[in-house]
């Protein structure tokens, strides 16, 4: 496998995205968490391309993995992956597939995209972590709005709220196209079950950097992004 590149700043995604083509991009699930999955690993996250077996590393989930272009491009602009991959993206012997691989992908922790296993298995590792008396790592998912009419995300949140997972997060890119919603809205559906939630722009890096940054004290953290709305 060809050197990975230094890190690239943000500016430079777009050009990254453009490098993968084909039928099953789903650009807009992968456009929408754009903004989410840079901040993230630009300024939250405690993970990089020379820890990625260090137990003390946070944990990322990308629970919407049918759509990954937009966490491929990061992760090549974070030095993950090296860029001449974004090109081969879907081919058959390709290590960018339609869905992430974690096998194939570095710094991918979890083979994702059949909706609604991000959140659960999330919760797990949360506990697993816990169980190893490791309370500096932190694991973060990100769901849809849609995905959230999965009743087994609603489990894992009951669990993860009862429980007091704090070193769990799950960030919910809001874009409008769940069928039903929720009374109270996707905030106080997470606030209910004794999580601290909050929703922000999806697109404001400041905004999203101060909610993913609060301090947990005892609690899960929900952040709902907003984006446009799925047209």
């Amino acid at each position: 496998m060809p050197t990975p590149t230094p890190s690239l700043p943000y500016e430079e995604l777009g050009r990254l995205l453009s490098r993968m083509t084909g039928a099953e991009k789903h650009a807009p699930s992968a456009t929408s968490t754009l903004d989410v999955l840079w901040v993230l690993y630009d300024q939250i996250l405690r993970v990089s391309p020379t820890c990625l077996d260090d137990p003390e590393r946070d944990r990322f989930v990308l629970s919407k993995g049918h759509g990954p272009m937009a966490y491929y491009a990061v992760l090549a602009a974070k030095g993950f992956l090296p860029l001449q991959e974004l090109a081969r993206f879907g081919a058959y012997d390709a290590l960018l597939g339609h869905h992430p691989d974690r096998v194939l992908v570095p710094g991918v922790e979890v083979g994702s995209g059949s909706l609604g296993h991000g959140l659960p298995i999330a919760v797990g590792m949360a506990l697993g972590l816990r169980i190893q008396e490791r309370f500096r790592p932190r694991v973060a998912v990100l769901l849809g709005d849609a995905e959230m009419d999965e009743g087994s995300n609603h489990e894992a949140i009951a669990v993860a709220g009862r429980m007091g997972l704090d070193a769990l997060t799950a960030i919910v890119i809001d874009n409008q196209s769940a069928s039903h919603g929720w009374p109270g809205g996707l905030a106080g559906r997470f606030a209910s079950e004794g999580w601290h939630a909050e929703t922000v722009s999806g697109r404001d890096h400041a905004a999203l950097a101060r909610a993913l940054s609060l301090p947990r004290r005892g609690r899960p953290q929900a952040v709902i992004a907003t984006v446009e709305p799925k047209g």
